[in-house]
């Protein structure tokens, strides 16, 4: 049976990025950041999803077809963790497509590449 062991994005700056994600996330390189390619792990032995940093010149995507969806426990929690990232760097995104009453903030890392930081005490 398959499972997902990594998601890769593709950045301008492995280097930034890795210190961006290794701050938001909570979690260590696996093995040396090297210029082209960087593997973020879970720290302290806890279970998740690798993300992979590989160098790209590809521009960012203003819709991408594929982003991460990071999980805050409430609306408190959410609006903490949103200000948390953009103190690391990130930015707020404005997006015209929010529905109302979003359950959901949209960010870009440092690189611009989007994500969602998500309210889960709602579902």
């Amino acid at each position: 049976m398959l499972s997902i062991g990594s998601v890769v994005l593709g950045v301008s700056d492995v280097r930034r990025a890795a210190a961006f994600w290794t701050r938001a996330l909570g979690y260590v390189p696996r093995g040396e950041i090297e210029d082209d390619w960087a593997v973020l792990v879970p720290a302290d032995g806890r279970t998740g999803v690798r993300l992979s940093l590989g160098h790209s010149e590809t521009p960012v995507q203003g819709r991408p077809r594929v982003h991460l969806d990071l999980y805050a426990g409430d609306a408190s929690d959410q609006a903490a963790e949103v200000e948390r990232l953009v103190s690391l760097g990130a930015r707020r995104v404005r997006w015209e497509l929010y529905p109302p009453d979003a359950d959901f903030i949209v960010l870009a890392d440092p690189d611009g590449n989007r994500f969602c930081v998500i309210d889960t005490g709602r579902g």
